[in-house]
C-alpha cells in the first residue's frame, strides 16, 4: 500500500517546468458521493447503475488528474497539427503492484464525459521484464514528461520537486478505441508511439 501511494504522488510530477498549482481537494471533497447529487437527486443514472454509491472503490480512477499535449494522433504528421497541441486529460489509478492506469478524456471527467482511450503505467524495473519487441509501444517518461509539457492542477511546486525522480522512472503505453471528434468509438483501437510524434514548441 505505501508503494502505491508513492507511485501515486509521483505520477502527480509528471509536470517537469510546466507544472500549474492550485489548493489540493480534501479526500472528502473528490470521494464525497454526496457531491454527486443535486437537489437531493444522483446524478449517475440509478437504472443502469443501481448500486453505484455501495462501491467507492470504483471512483478511485479520479485520485490523480494529469493534463499532457502530444498524446493525439495528428491528422497531418506535423508539428502544426491543432491535433498534438490539444490537452488530453488522464484520470489515473495506482495499485499495490507499482502500476498505474490512467483514463483518458479530451475534456476532463465530468458528469457527461467519456474516456477515449487510457495510458497503462510501469516502473521501469517492470518494463526491463517487457519482451524487446513490446517495447517499443512504451514511452519513458524521463524523456516524454517534458516534451508532453505535463500539467497537475492538484499538485503544488514543492511536492512536484519531490516526487519527479519517481516519475522519470515510469514508462507509459498509449492505448486508444475512439478518436475525440467521433461520436462513438469507430474502427479497430491503437497503440500511440508517443516518442514518434514530432516535436512541437512549447
Amino acid at each position: 500500500m505505501k508503494l502505491r501511494l508513492i507511485i501515486a504522488s509521483a505520477l502527480m510530477v509528471l509536470a517537469s517546468g510546466c507544472a500549474t498549482t492550485a489548493t489540493p481537494p480534501t479526500a472528502e471533497s473528490e470521494h464525497s458521493h454526496a457531491a454527486m447529487a443535486v437537489s437531493g437527486q444522483p446524478k449517475y443514472n440509478t437504472t443502469m447503475n443501481p448500486r453505484q454509491t455501495e462501491h467507492p472503490n470504483t471512483m478511485g480512477f479520479n485520485d490523480l488528474h494529469i493534463q499532457a499535449i502530444r498524446h493525439l494522433k495528428p491528422d497531418v504528421f506535423s508539428a502544426d497539427d491543432p491535433k498534438l497541441h490539444a490537452i488530453v486529460h488522464h484520470h489515473c489509478k495506482a495499485y499495490d503492484d507499482g502500476t498505474l492506469v490512467c483514463l483518458m478524456f479530451p475534456t476532463g471527467m465530468k458528469d457527461q464525459d467519456k474516456p477515449i482511450g487510457f495510458e497503462y503505467i510501469i516502473t521501469t524495473t517492470q518494463f526491463n521484464t517487457l519482451p524487446e519487441n513490446e517495447k517499443h509501444y512504451w514511452h519513458y517518461h524521463k524523456t516524454e514528461v517534458g516534451r508532453a509539457c505535463a500539467t497537475f492542477p492538484d499538485l503544488t511546486k514543492e511536492e512536484a520537486a519531490r516526487i519527479l525522480p519517481a516519475v522519470h522512472e515510469t514508462y507509459g503505453k498509449v492505448i486508444y478505441f475512439q478518436k475525440p471528434e467521433d461520436k462513438f468509438p469507430l474502427g479497430e483501437p491503437y497503440v500511440l508511439i508517443v516518442q514518434d510524434m514530432p516535436e512541437v514548441k512549447q
